[in-house]
């Protein structure tokens, strides 16, 4: 049967699953009869609605309020045991695979670090890369007691450009990381020990930042922003009010200096070559610098830190040390000028392991250049800040992926391969999160 719109029934009916799930996700619990002008729906509708869910399991009872004169409503809620996702961090030093309830609650964890040192193509070998995932994804789910079947998906956040295609599904073009076209889905489906309804969704690290930050850390209430992704590398994921839950950029190729340093990518001047933590190292130790032997980048930077600024009284600083970090702090205002100039956004927000170490010590100089170097007027309604999430922000976005698909299906699993979330899901979701 066809509604007047085109709509099926089972469309409508969808829709309103959609809508009161997403309503006590965000707002939640709620009682029935808030639920109603909460969502838009009829009262009969709610009622009908929220007896589905609780009889699937979806939607629980969790107490009760006292009405004006009348008898207490019973408040209902996501059962955040109902379902489970997947989120992982396929990051530049380490691999990191997280297990989530429906409430986001992290029930396991697990990492695996990647070599430090070596050739570039033994550290990401994609076999190698492939075998984590296979061993994390067992042992998350293992640790927590979970059977994959009640599994959402698994969101995978990696460095590089994603592209689909019909015969591979998500293939990943990481030229900084040695992958020319990797068949990550493909490979982990075969790879995997998991269901063959369980849906992979892959994207872009940063991308996967910028929905974090954006949904529930410090770019709630913003209407537009610009989430940079700062560790071995940078990248960066632009969201703005038309444009859904965000758009990876590669920010850290763009030229800040022409015929400049030799970037990872092969290019040379990028910002990458100069801003990365990866070259941030390569460049202390070229002027003098003494980074710890054997150590891996997170570590070395923390000594880098330590020792541009010591913290006790009286204890001068590595002169070399700081003036690295300095320049490093103009070459990323300008890059953050070029931010402003471009999409004008509400907010810069800094994340990753290498931005939130350094953001914490020079975010004040780097915003500095960034209003000397971008254009008054945009620079003047721009706010630089801090993520609020931590470094495991990218693998909260991933894990993000599969329960917005969820969602968008009415909170059942998709028959098909996934299908992205519908405008309308997307435009309530910015509504929420603007609010």
């Amino acid at each position: 049967m066809h509604a007047r719109s085109g709509r099926t029934v089972r469309d409508l009916r969808r829709e309103n699953r959609t809508a009161v799930l997403r309503r006590l996700y965000f707002d939640g619990p709620m009682s029935r009869l808030t639920l109603g002008p909460a969502t838009g729906l009829s009262s009969g509708s709610v009622s009908n609605v929220v007896a589905e869910l609780v009889a699937e399991g979806l939607v629980e009872e969790a107490g009760s309020v006292d009405s004006a004169g009348g008898r207490p409503r019973t408040l209902v809620r996501i059962t955040p045991g109902s379902g489970f996702m997947i989120g992982v961090d396929i990051g530049e030093t380490r691999i990191r695979i997280e297990l989530f309830d429906l409430a986001l609650t992290e029930l396991a964890r697990t990492e695996r670090p990647l070599a430090s040192s070596g050739p570039r193509t033994a550290r990401y070998d994609v076999d190698l890369v492939v075998a984590h995932l296979r061993e994390g994804i067992a042992e998350v789910l293992r640790t927590a007691e979970v059977p994959a079947e009640r599994l959402l998906g698994v969101g995978v956040g990696v460095p590089g450009i994603v592209a689909r295609t019909p015969e591979d599904g998500a293939v990943v073009h990481g030229q900084t990381i040695d992958w020319d076209a990797v068949p990550l889905e493909r490979l982990l489906r075969e790879s995997v020990e998991l269901p063959a309804s369980v849906p992979y969704w892959i994207d872009n690290g940063a991308k996967t930042l910028g929905q974090a930050e954006m949904w529930f850390g410090a770019g709630r209430g913003a209407r537009s922003a610009v989430v940079v992704l700062f560790g071995s590398g940078v990248g960066a994921c632009v969201v703005t009010d038309p444009m859904g839950p965000g758009r990876a950029l590669e920010w850290g190729h763009l030229t800040v200096r022409v015929r400049g340093r030799r970037c990872r990518c092969g290019s040379q001047g990028c910002l990458e070559a100069y801003a990365g933590a990866e070259a941030l190292l390569e460049r202390w130790r070229e002027a003098g610098g003494r980074p710890p032997e054997g150590a891996d980048e997170e570590t070395a930077l923390t000594a880098m830190l330590s020792a541009a600024y010591p913290a006790g009284a009286g204890t001068p600083p590595d002169a070399t040390a700081l003036a690295v970090l300095e320049e490093t702090a103009e070459f990323l205002g300008a890059g953050f000028a070029d931010l402003i100039n471009l999409f004008q956004p509400e907010r810069i927000l800094v994340g990753g392991w290498a931005g939130l170490q350094l953001g914490a010590r020079f975010l004040e100089t780097v915003t500095g250049y960034a209003r000397e170097y971008a254009l008054r007027y945009p620079a003047s309604r721009t706010g630089i800040g801090l993520g609020t999430l931590g470094p495991e922000a990218v693998t909260v976005g991933a894990a993000l992926l599969p329960l917005v698909d969820f969602f968008a299906q009415g909170g059942r699993r998709p028959e098909t391969e996934p299908t992205p979330p519908s405008p309308a899901w997307q435009t309530a979701l910015r509504d929420r999160v603007s609010s």
